[in-house]
């Protein structure tokens, strides 16, 4: 084992031919008053409170609908995104290479569509400008300074099964010993010296060389699967000589006495770690791949999309039609917004049809086995019905748990979901949810967990009580018994680091820290932004990662926003704050969109109060009882 220190004596093509399966929407009660544009039909909410015009997208939309105690923005995306731009020290410019503006650009006006619309117009300015400039890399952030210096813990790679390594990192922990360089070394050549692990944070370990005992003088962080870290016995048998670092090399007169004594006992890596490491770096999916996966524009459908890249496991989409490769979308493989050709034919959700009659060259169906499977569920017996009421996060706020309605039950249990208060007319931003789904709960959920519910937009008997809302919409809840109640023990905390997507923007991965879990759910906040960008993720979402993760597969990480975007976020925010609290909490989406509240046939509903578990890493009976 030691051999080595004597070297040395210094130092699918049928969603091309399926039809688009649109439903058909009722007609409004000629009492509400409507908005068309462009073909699109809109309620408009009284009449009387005016249009306003987006600051960061030029989207056009009710005054009242829109963000901010100002009204200057159409969502809280395009208010991060002009708060973002507007400053010197903005993480998007630089990161773009763009040159520091002092007012953020207005976008061309979009026509009031789907309230993603401006979301997605914007997200496709902001890659098409990145496709045109050289990524700037990001100085100044080190993930090893940045947990020393603030005592920070990261969540262990054990708590990420669909990172790599994450379920077979063994027994690695603080302790443990390898074989790594010298760089406290005058000789020309590489040459290693033993280390042992002092702190683990994600795929990062602090490591201080054999011999410097309680001396942290020269401690280094380095990615534990990174390519010059091996365990102990690999120099001896790859024929690399160990080499004693030159501060201490006088320290001992017999170094490979000194070597035995000291790791006799000790653990290391396994001896097929690289390997293991290269194998779970691996990916099914490959370029020119064609899948089926949710229209970035409208929730509601699917479109076919291919794949352009594959890096660390999430994808790069770029949707058939788009000629020059800038309509894109980014998710992980293992997302449930991506299938395989064919799946919305098969279960009845809608689907846009795409120009493109034949296939390009190359390209080929992703096979149906690479997709994550859901779980079977029986809907023989008492099931999900439309018009049922439940609690969803919302996909374009996902700051927000919100009142929801079951707008369409599909095949293999998936479902059609709308927010109450902000629907399209034709339920263009309905968005489908697997009955089995993390993000969906039962009525009450919020309430038990001490979450924060966001009522239906424009109710006006504040505060929001489920019972009197069921009665007035003459509407019944969905049974507690169809939802997941499952709660893995995920071994997530509260303060953990992490790298998490800003889902928001979805190619983009963040620094961020776990600051609330309720069982399965983590609100994930990301370092350096304000607490209403916060998101709400399910602790097993394939968008979070351990640190260290971005620079294992080579992915850009975007490091917390600059002390001159806090300070231009803390001021705006607490305008914010003070106009909420006239009126009431959790209220963060702004749309351009209204509608009316469907009343729906139902039997009445109540429900008994019970006490919540907020920090549970368990299962746990939290959902509300039912009454006969």
């Amino acid at each position: 084992m030691f051999d080595g220190y004597d070297s040395c004596s210094e130092d699918t093509s049928s969603s091309s031919s399926s039809d688009e399966s649109e439903e058909e929407v009722a007609p409004l009660p000629s009492s509400l008053p409507i908005i068309k544009n462009n073909g699109q039909v809109y309620t408009y909410p009284d009449g009387k409170s005016g249009m306003a015009t987006c600051e960061m997208c030029g989207m056009v939309g009710v005054r009242d609908a829109f963000y901010s105690k100002t009204k200057r923005f159409c969502s809280v995306s395009c208010s991060r995104s002009y708060s973002s731009n507007s400053k010197k020290a903005s993480i998007l410019a630089r990161l773009q290479g763009k040159p520091p503006a002092k007012k953020a650009k207005v976008l061309q006006k979009q026509p009031l569509v789907a309230k993603l619309a401006a979301y997605a117009q914007y997200q496709a300015t902001l890659q098409n400008q990145a496709k045109t400039k050289a990524a700037v890399p990001v100085e100044g952030f080190s993930w090893g300074n940045y947990i020393n210096s603030n005592s920070f813990t990261a969540a262990p790679v054990t708590c990420f099964k669909h990172a790599p390594m994450g379920t077979c990192w063994g027994d690695i922990a603080e302790g443990v010993r390898v074989e790594v360089l010298n760089t406290d070394c005058s000789l020309p050549t590489k040459v290693f010296w033993i280390a042992g692990i002092v702190k683990l944070a994600g795929y990062n370990a602090l490591l201080r060389y054999e011999g410097f005992e309680n001396d942290s003088s020269l401690d280094f962080w380095c990615n534990i699967c990174g390519s010059d870290i091996h365990p102990v016995g690999w120099c001896a048998t790859s024929g690399k000589p160990l080499v004693p670092p030159r501060t201490i090399q006088h320290k001992y007169t017999n170094w490979k006495t000194f070597l035995v004594k000291r790791l006799t006992g000790a653990k290391t890596l396994p001896p097929d770690f690289s390997q293991k490491v290269s194998e779970s770096m691996q990916y099914p999916f490959k370029t020119s791949m064609r899948v089926e996966v949710v229209d970035k524009t409208h929730l509601c459908r699917t479109r076919v999309a291919v794949v352009e890249s594959v890096i660390g496991g999430r994808l790069r989409l770029v949707y058939e039609e788009s000629e020059d490769k800038t309509d894109d979308f980014w998710c992980h493989m293992y997302s449930p917004l991506i299938h395989h050709l064919g799946w919305s034919r098969s279960i009845g959700h809608r689907f846009k049809r795409s120009d493109i009659t034949k296939k390009q060259d190359g390209h080929f169906d992703a096979p149906p086995h690479l997709f994550m499977k859901v779980k079977e569920v029986d809907a023989a017996g008492e099931w999900f019905k439309e018009g049922m009421k439940l609690e969803a996060i919302d996909p374009l706020n996902l700051s927000a748990i919100c009142v929801a309605t079951v707008r369409k039950v599909l095949a293999d249990g998936y479902l059609m979901i709308g927010i109450d208060g902000s629907e399209a007319a034709d339920g263009s931003d309905w968005f489908c949810y697997h009955a089995t789904s993390p993000s969906i709960f039962p009525v009450g959920f919020c309430e038990i967990n001490m979450i924060e519910l966001t009522p239906p937009r424009g109710y006006a008997k504040l505060p929001f009580k489920w019972f009197d809302y069921l009665r007035e919409t003459d509407s019944i809840a969905a049974p507690v018994k169809l939802f997941n109640k499952e709660v893995p023990n995920h071994g997530f905390h509260v303060g953990m680091k992490l790298e998490a997507v800003d889902l928001m923007e979805p190619r983009l991965v963040c620094v961020a820290t776990v600051t609330r879990i309720i069982h399965r759910l983590l609100r994930i906040h990301f370092d350096g932004w304000e607490d209403e960008y916060d998101q709400w993720v399910d602790c097993e979402s394939p968008d979070l990662y351990p640190v260290g993760w971005c620079q294992l597969t080579g992915y850009q990480l975007q490091p917390p926003a600059p002390q001159s975007s806090r300070d231009s976020q803390s001021s705006s925010s607490k305008q914010k704050k003070k106009a909420k609290s006239q009126q009431y909490k959790g209220q963060k989406k702004m749309t351009s969109l209204q509608l009316k509240e469907e009343l729906l046939d139902g039997e009445e509903y109540s429900f008994l109060q019970g006490t919540s578990d907020q920090e549970s890493n368990g299962s746990a009976s939290y959902y509300i009882k039912q009454e006969p």
